[in-house]
């Protein structure tokens, strides 16, 4: 079975796997971009940079990851991604909780009018 891929302005998300107890994708951004600044109700994620250079924003405050760093992000916790390397952002989103539908985005603030 292929794993399901869906293209965003600011690169790409891959579902690698789907069961009732987590989500698991790939995400791709592209240099310079950066995902919404939102948060979600009913999951948690943990994120694992893979490849590339990660600025994360958690609750207003900026850290920067590379390839292993690992972050923790618990509902309702406003998050952001931004790539601000040269080359592709690549991390592994593990998704647990009690939803892992896409419309459990909240965002905040978004670079393409998604807001």
């Amino acid at each position: 079975m292929e794993n399901y891929i869906e293209t965003r302005p600011w690169g790409l998300f891959e579902i690698l796997l789907e069961e009732s107890y987590c989500k698991v994708k790939r995400i791709t951004i592209k240099p310079g971009h950066q995902t919404s600044y939102q948060y979600h109700v009913k999951r948690n994620e943990v994120w694992t940079v893979v490849q590339g250079k990660l600025e994360i924003t958690l609750n207003g405050k900026k850290q920067v990851g590379t390839s292993g760093f690992a972050i923790s992000i618990p509902a309702l916790m406003k998050h952001g991604a931004k790539n601000i390397g040269n080359d592709d952002l690549v991390f592994i989103e593990v998704q647990h909780g009690d939803s892992f539908e896409e419309e459990d985005i909240i965002r905040l603030k978004d670079d393409y009018g998604r807001a």
